[in-house]
């Protein structure tokens, strides 16, 4: 018998993500990382980061930059996702738009 579903069981749990995370398996981490961004848990990708995901690093250097928070890309830059270091550094260079009233 041919198995015709050409993606098999593409609703895993967390549970299963996070066991095989916690095995070494980058690929769940990455897929953790997606499922918090996709429920805009910045809660849970810090910690990914924090897990050494770079993944979770991109998906919260895409967060800082799109709000401007430069503290944030500070963070993640120093918990080793050097991407948000040049992005920190590319918005400190950028020139200012100044108003005066």
């Amino acid at each position: 018998m041919t198995n015709t579903n050409k993606n098999p069981n593409t609703n895993i749990d967390r549970e299963t993500l996070r066991e095989l995370a916690d095995a070494g398996n980058e690929t769940a981490l990455d897929r953790l990382a997606d499922l918090a961004d996709a429920a805009g848990d910045l809660g849970e990708l810090s910690e990914l980061l924090d897990e050494g995901s770079m993944h979770a690093g991109l998906l919260l250097t895409r967060h800082a930059v799109a709000t401007g928070d430069l503290r944030e890309l500070q963070r993640i830059s120093d918990a080793g996702y050097d991407e948000a270091g040049n992005e920190l550094d590319r918005l400190l260079k950028a020139p200012t738009d100044r108003h005066r009233d």
